[in-house]
């Protein structure tokens, strides 16, 4: 029998947190609203402390957001870095998770935890990309098996897109970057453009056809630039996946035929939803976790 590990989903605006296995789920779960660092660490730690007697874990997986510092042999290993969350930059996440807990931690980015998940559940993928958009924008990388690590890791949120008419005059809100992905076509920038949220705008609503645009350029860069054998596309802004069949259509079109498998059927399961049963991140926290040494 698998011994239980701990999980937390480390998102911008709330932390799941859980104590079960990547192969048989969670046994229990909570959310935590993502704060200040100092009250949703305490709060995170408190959710394991609460459990130990009858759950304890034998170690704990992080799917945090990033940017984060993934390279062991940093001082800053484990930190988050730059970014544009009040009060998170340069918090020890890792360290300070370890340290309450007293059991190994290990640490991945939401979504390349996201996609080691996903490749896992698709029958054990060696090569996928897994796409989040909501409060901002993330790629996670899984080639020949493993997560995407270089210098740093994948952020491919921040690439800037060819603009889509319908955003004429739309600055973008990311505070780095202005009119990237995140700044375009991450939920709060769809707020910022037409003053709610993409499910709540008509369904012949330009802003429809602009996000799909943008995602279906992303994807196309990834089959371009990595030809993973499937992209799970999720979060908040998916919504009941209803911009699916546009993104695809959209991607096919961009690639023109120039590569095999990117025709209109090919792309009905080669571009997806994702498949766990449970939150793709917390699945790949618990994954992390059984692989800490």
């Amino acid at each position: 029998m698998t011994a239980l590990v701990g999980g937390i989903e480390a998102g911008g605006t709330k932390f799941v947190v859980g104590i079960g296995t990547a192969e048989g789920g969670s046994r229990v779960t909570a959310r935590i609203a993502t704060t200040g660092p100092d009250e949703t660490i305490a709060a995170a730690l408190a959710f394991f402390r609460e459990h130990d007697a009858a759950l304890p874990v034998t170690a704990i997986g992080i799917a945090g957001f990033g940017p984060l510092d993934l390279d062991p042999r940093s001082p800053t290993y484990g930190h988050v870095l730059a970014t544009p969350k009040p009060g998170w930059p340069g918090t020890d996440l890792r360290g300070r998770i370890a340290a309450g807990a007293g059991v190994p931690v290990g640490i991945e980015t939401d979504v390349n935890a996201a996609a080691l998940a996903e490749a896992r559940a698709a029958g054990d993928l060696a090569d996928l990309a897994y796409v989040t958009v909501g409060t901002g924008i993330g790629v996670g990388l899984v080639v020949a098996g493993r997560p995407v690590h270089g210098a740093g890791h994948p952020e491919l949120g921040h690439v800037r897109p060819r603009r889509h008419p319908a955003h004429e005059g739309f600055a973008g809100i990311c505070p780095y970057h202005g009119d990237c992905l995140e700044g375009l076509a991450s939920g709060p920038a769809i707020k910022a453009a037409w003053g709610v949220a993409l499910d709540a705008l008509a369904s012949d609503h330009p802003a429809h056809g602009a996000v799909a645009d943008y995602l279906a350029q992303l994807c196309a860069t990834l089959l371009l630039a990595v030809a993973p054998a499937k992209i799970v596309i999720g979060g908040g802004v998916m919504g009941d996946g209803h911009l699916l069949p546009v993104i695809r259509a959209r991607t096919s079109a961009l690639i023109a035929d120039y590569l095999p498998q990117t025709g209109p059927d090919a792309l009905e399961t080669r571009i997806a939803a994702p498949a766990c049963r449970e939150p793709s991140g917390l699945i790949g926290a618990y994954l992390v976790a059984q692989g800490v040494r």
